[in-house]
């Protein structure tokens, strides 16, 4: 059975982020994920990780200013110092709060514009030879143009492509089987054939983005291929709540 870690930043909202660590857990999880951990100092998150018992999945690296829209600035032409100051802060909270895994995102930019194919082209260099060196693991997700309209990384193949060209083992590929279901369904042949450069895997039910098992998904088949395949790493619950978190949770048990 997969090993599924919450997302703080879409589940347990009824409470503030700092008192989701013991949320989570108090409802079984062994692992959490979440957007951004900058608005609090490291050291606070990593002791509310520690308090509750759970690992830490992943987070994404500072994406720029969300407020306003923004969704990750790699591919944004004239922001690599944005960048890079964005790089050191989120490689400093993930060594103190202990992740493998850094998210770096896109941004909204046309996939087809040389220069920001440039921009996200030397920002990917200069993140996967910093958390190389800081022996954290990278990654990049494709995400569907329905959430996010104008995203830059909008394709399967080309993020494969991509994650090979940088020919580092520690990038690879965020696999989200509601963004494949919505970019291309064909999810369990995709899973068998990218499993190889797959570092995370996240779920939600399709179409609404809700809890598992409620979609148009076989999500019971698709937690046995991901068996089958020998993925080992969490599974990222990347979902909202149809109502209240705890209420929802019964897809759990049915499992």
């Amino acid at each position: 059975m997969p090993k599924f870690a919450a997302n703080l930043s879409m589940m347990f909202n009824e409470v503030p982020f700092l008192d989701r660590f013991a949320a989570a857990a108090d409802c079984g999880f062994t692992a959490v994920k979440y957007l951004f951990p900058y608005d609090h100092p490291a050291e606070v998150v990593a002791e509310r990780l520690r308090a509750a018992g759970l690992a830490q999945a992943l987070f994404n690296m500072p994406a720029g200013d969300w407020e306003a829209g923004e969704r990750g600035i790699a591919a944004l032409p004239g922001r690599e110092a944005d960048f890079a100051a964005a790089l050191d802060t989120a490689i400093a909270y993930a060594k103190v709060i202990g992740t493998p895994l850094l998210h770096m995102m896109a941004g909204l930019a046309p996939a087809s514009d040389p220069e920001a194919i440039k921009a996200y082209r030397g920002n990917l260099k200069r993140a996967t030879e910093r958390t190389g060196e800081a022996g954290i693991g990278l990654v990049i997700e494709p995400i569907n143009g329905r959430d996010m309209p104008g995203y830059f990384l909008n394709d399967f193949s080309r993020a494969v492509d991509i994650v090979n060209e940088t020919n580092a083992a520690h990038v690879k590929l965020q696999f989200d089987i509601y963004h494949r279901q919505i970019l291309h369904g064909d999810v369990i042949m995709a899973l068998r054939q990218m499993i190889p450069i797959i570092s995370h895997i996240q779920i939600a039910s399709v179409p609404e983005r809700h809890e598992p098992l409620t979609g148009e998904l076989d999500d019971r088949r698709i937690f046995a291929e991901i068996d089958a395949i020998g993925y080992r790493g969490y599974i990222g619950c990347e979902y909202r709540p149809a109502g209240g978190t705890h209420d929802g949770l019964s897809w759990m048990k049915k499992l």
